[in-house]
């Protein structure tokens, strides 16, 4: 079956279990799924129970799909991202979000847990993303085009969205939440990156650094969506801190944030 027609299969089979008409798709990363539970009239739908959905693996992301209200406003949220390191390719990666646009969503929030690059950080912070570096090498828009999806060159000027980035900003400050603002270079993960690679990165501008997010935000600008990024800083990169690093830290340090977290994103999904 073509890429267009799973999504075609997908969407018609999802529209078939709601009523809304999503506005704002919510991709949640590591340990951030809580804020799926804050949504209101949810339907849920296990990844597994979806035609050609990919299926998370990862500890730290439920693997549900869940559609209602946040506030007042209509969702659709990933309780649980797929990610190039899985397995899938990253067609599959960013199947959702195609998915997501098919069915009316316009404006994507994307957050992730990522390594601090920037010395300037602290874990726990919340980094509203600027811009990206790819390292994953690999890129989801590759291969044939399809005119439907998306026009074959893509602009990248303006990958993360300064209306939205402004927007958040706004919010931050009237809640007295401090936000930092950063650049999020993506390799393809599972292990961490060496010393060497984060002081590479940091010399070539990156704030902060994980193992996601590209690809999701490649396709919802081919798709001509509005994104903006939130990395929660669960700690700090390689051979900054004489530690080893470990998952259990980056769920440690997202659960400490949840209310900040929940609070911030609630509040940017009433006002975009």
């Amino acid at each position: 079956m073509s890429y267009l027609k799973q999504i075609n299969e997908t969407t018609e089979f999802i529209k078939s279990r709601i009523s809304i008409t999503p506005e704002v798709g919510l991709i949640l990363g590591s340990g951030l799924g809580v804020l799926a539970d804050e949504i209101e009239d949810a339907v849920k739908l296990s990844y597994d129970q979806i035609p050609n959905f990919p299926v998370s693996t990862v500890e730290g992301h439920k693997g549900q799909l869940v559609m209602g209200t946040l506030g007042t406003t209509p969702v659709i949220a990933l309780q649980g991202r797929f990610h190039y390191y899985e397995g899938y390719s990253q067609k599959q990666v960013t199947f959702p979000v195609r998915i997501m646009k098919a069915l009316g969503v316009k404006k994507i929030i994307v957050t992730n847990a990522a390594g601090g690059v920037n010395t300037s950080f602290e874990p726990g912070d919340l980094m509203l993303i600027s811009d990206h570096l790819n390292f994953m090498m690999d890129n989801p828009l590759i291969g044939t085009n399809d005119e439907e999806l998306g026009v074959r060159f893509p602009d990248m000027s303006s990958a993360y969205s300064q209306e939205l980035i402004e927007k958040a900003e706004a919010v931050g400050q009237k809640l007295g939440i401090a936000l930092q603002k950063g650049v999020y270079a993506a390799f393809t993960g599972p292990n961490y990156e060496t010393p060497a690679e984060i002081k590479m990165v940091r010399f070539l501008g990156a704030d902060a650094v994980g193992m996601s997010t590209v690809p999701e935000v490649l396709a919802a600008n081919h798709a001509g969506m509005q994104v903006l990024g939130i990395s929660c800083i669960t700690n700090m990169a390689a051979g900054i801190l004489p530690q080893p690093l470990s998952h259990s830290e980056v769920i440690e340090t997202t659960n400490l944030v949840q209310e900040k977290f929940l609070s911030l994103v609630r509040n940017i999904v009433q006002n975009i």
